[in-house]
C-alpha cells in the first residue's frame, strides 16, 4: 500500500518506521526538522559545542518498553540521569530540593516550621490514600475537588503538588484544578511516583534525543516530504488525496500523526464524530526559551535540581518550570544550561539561546472521554489517527499510538483495498 504519514514527532516518526518496513510511505512535516517535540539544538557554551534538547528528554526503560525497544533496535546509546525536583515559592519565601534529607531543608528554618511538615505530612497522606481513586471506573472528581475534599493544606497544594504537575504537563497550574484526580493518580502509580522510594531509573538519550531520529533515518526507506505544510485531505471510496506545498497526491491510507487539533483542520470532510472526539481535545500553548540565566534557578546552589518549579508571588499567576540540562543531560560545563517554560519576560535577553513554542494537550474530563472513543474514528475512509494525546502525553503515549495504528492498519484485508498505482496528477 502506498501511505502518506502527516507529522514528524514520535507518533509518525515511529508509523513511518513500522509502515515502510512493508509498505511505500511518504512522511509530511512542515517544519524543517524531523521530531516534533523532538528537538536537539547545538550550542555553544564556555567555548564549546553542547547539544540541548528543549521539549522530549528522558525516558525510562520500564514504563516506556515500546520506546526502549525502539532504541535497542536502532542501537541508540543512553546514559543515566537525575529526576531531582525543586520548588522556589515566591509566594511564601520557601525553597526546597526533595533530593535528600540536605536539600530539602536547605532552608534550614524549615527545619521548625509547622507548615513545612504539614506540606509533608500531607505528601505521604496522598500517597496512601489517592489509590483509592483507582478502585473505581467513574470519571470521580476534579483535582481541585479531591484536594479540597480531603482537606489537604495549602503548602502541599501550592508548594508541591500543583508546581509537579505544572512541570510534568507543561499546564499553568489554574487549570490543574480541572485535571482529572483519577487520571493524575493513574498516570502516578503507573510510573511508580505515589511512594518516596523504589522508583525506576530514568534515562536520557546520549548526545541529544535527536541521535536516535538520525539513526532512524539511516535505515529507513520514507519519503521525506521537509518544510512541506500539508493543507488539506480529500478522501474517497478509492484512496485519500493529500494537498501540499509539493502539490497533490494519491494514497491507499493516510496517518495524521499530527495534533488532534490539526488533523481535524485538515478534514474537509469531518463527519460528526471525528468532529466530537478530535474536537474534545484542547491545547496549551507554551513559550519556552533555552538560557544561560541562573536567575531562573533556586537562589540556593544546593536547590538546584533538573525540574525547578517556580511559585509566582500571585496566586493568579501560573506555576513555571525550568529544567537544568547540565543535571538532565550530564553538560559538564561552568554556565548552567537553562530550559525554561512560560517565563520569558524574567530571562536576561543577552542569555537566551533559543526561543521556540510548543503545544502540549489539555488534560481534563473531556479529553479522558475522548480517549475512550479511539476506536469510533479509526480507519474511518481511510484514515488514521496517531498521536501523544491518546495518553498521558508524553514519548510513550505517542509510540504507544502509531503501534495500535500499524497493527491495525496490518489486519486489514490488503484485498479489500485498492492500491494506487501512482500519484494523483496536479
Amino acid at each position: 500500500m502506498r501511505i502518506a504519514v502527516i507529522g514528524s514527532g514520535i507518533a509518525g516518526l515511529a508509523s513511518a518506521w513500522w509502515l515502510s518496513q512493508r509498505h511505500e510511505v511518504t512522511l509530511f512535516e512542515a517544519n524543517d526538522y524531523l521530531g516534533g517535540h523532538t528537538h536537539t539544538h547545538t550550542v555553544e557554551v564556555d567555548g564549546r559545542m553542547q547539544a540541548v534538547d528543549t521539549g522530549f528528554i528522558v525516558f525510562n526503560p520500564l514504563h516506556y518498553p515500546l520506546l526502549t525497544a525502539l532504541f535497542e533496535q536502532l542501537n541508540v546509546a543512553t546514559r543515566p540521569t537525575t529526576m531531582s525536583f525543586s520548588v522556589h515559592s515566591e509566594r511564601s519565601g520557601l525553597e526546597y530540593n526533595a533530593t535528600s534529607l540536605d536539600a530539602l531543608f536547605c532552608q534550614r528554618r524549615n527545619l521548625v516550621s509547622p507548615r513545612f511538615w504539614g506540606m509533608l505530612r500531607d505528601l505521604r497522606r496522598f500517597y496512601r490514600e489517592a489509590p483509592a481513586l483507582l478502585q473505581s471506573d467513574q470519571e470521580g472528581p476534579s483535582l481541585g475537588e479531591y484536594l479540597q475534599a480531603g482537606g489537604y493544606g495549602r503548602a502541599f497544594v501550592d508548594e508541591h503538588l500543583l508546581p509537579m504537575a505544572s512541570a510534568l504537563w507543561s499546564a499553568p497550574s489554574a487549570a490543574l484544578a480541572a485535571f482529572p484526580a483519577r487520571y493524575l493518580v493513574q498516570f502516578m502509580a503507573n510510573h511508580q511516583m505515589l511512594q518516596v522510594s523504589g522508583r525506576a531509573p530514568w534515562r536520557v538519550v546520549e548526545g541529544g534525543s535527536a541521535r536516535y531520529i538520525e539513526a532512524m533515518r539511516r535505515r529507513w526507506q520514507v519519503r521525506e516530504r521537509l518544510e512541506c505544510r500539508v493543507y488539506g485531505v480529500e478522501r474517497h471510496a478509492q484512496g485519500v488525496r493529500v494537498h501540499s506545498a509539493a502539490g497533490l497526491e494519491g494514497f491507499d491510507q493516510l496517518v495524521l500523526a499530527c495534533h488532534s487539533d490539526q488533523a481535524l483542520a485538515m478534514l474537509s470532510d469531518a463527519d460528526p464524530t471525528e468532529r466530537a472526539v478530535l474536537g474534545a481535545i484542547r491545547y496549551q500553548p507554551n513559550e519556552v526559551v533555552l538560557h544561560t540565566d541562573a536567575r531562573l534557578l533556586p537562589t540556593r546552589r544546593k536547590a538546584w535540581a533538573a525540574w525547578n518549579a517556580h511559585v509566582p508571588s500571585s496566586p493568579m499567576a501560573p506555576c513555571t518550570v525550568s529544567y537544568c540540562m547540565n543535571l538532565l543531560q550530564g553538560i559538564d560545563t561552568p554556565t548552567p544550561l537553562v530550559v525554561t517554560l512560560n517565563r520569558s519576560e524574567a530571562i536576561d535577553p543577552a542569555k537566551v539561546l533559543r526561543r521556540l513554542q510548543y503545544a502540549h494537550p489539555v488534560h481534563d474530563h473531556a479529553m479522558v472521554r475522548a480517549q475512550g472513543r479511539w476506536a469510533e474514528v479509526q480507519g474511518r475512509r481511510r484514515t488514521w489517527f496517531a498521536g501523544a494525546y491518546w495518553g498521558w502525553g508524553f514519548h510513550e503515549d505517542g509510540i504507544r499510538s502509531a503501534r495500535r495504528v500499524v497493527d491495525a492498519l496490518e489486519a486489514l484485508d490488503a484485498d479489500a483495498y485498492w492500491p494506487l498505482s501512482e500519484a494523483v496528477p496536479a
